[in-house]
């Protein structure tokens, strides 16, 4: 199953460079399919969580960011360290799927690898001047969105 997997999707990457797409077109695409399915997965998770959680939290958005962290990590991990992968499933992947179905994944992910390779400072200030500074522009953004 896992070759004729593979086969497929190198027919698919294979035809679409060939037929008439130039690198950033083909690039354009890859991120465009993964937003998609992302996007329209964190819909539905979003609305599991709801009916099944309730709203009084974010339950869906707690999920969301956490699985897709979870999710980042583990697949960029294997795709850079342990196997060699077509680049363009990071793009389909890591660009277009999480970035759709959550941005706070590759926020946690490039925090974390500045604070794995030493860089202390520049991975507290991207993790908690992230959360800090988006706090402070989603406020000011409430504050004159009342105004208006």
């Amino acid at each position: 199953m896992k070759k004729t997997w593979d086969q497929f999707w190198r027919f698919i990457f294979n035809r679409l460079r060939k037929v008439v797409l130039p690198k950033d077109m083909e690039t354009f695409l890859l991120i465009s399919l993964g937003a998609m399915l992302g996007a329209n997965l964190r819909y539905w998770v979003g609305g599991w969580a709801a009916s099944r959680l309730g709203t009084t939290f974010p339950y869906g958005t707690l999920i969301i960011n956490l699985s897709g962290s979870f999710v980042i990590g583990l697949f960029l991990t294997l795709a850079t360290e342990r196997f060699l992968i077509d680049p363009r499933w990071r793009i389909i992947v890591a660009v277009g799927f999480l970035g759709g179905y959550t941005t706070f994944s590759s926020y946690t992910y490039e925090s974390m690898n500045l604070l794995l390779k030493g860089e202390t400072w520049l991975g507290l200030l991207n993790l908690l001047g992230s959360s800090l500074f988006g706090g402070l522009a989603v406020t000011a953004g409430i504050f004159l969105a009342r105004l208006i």
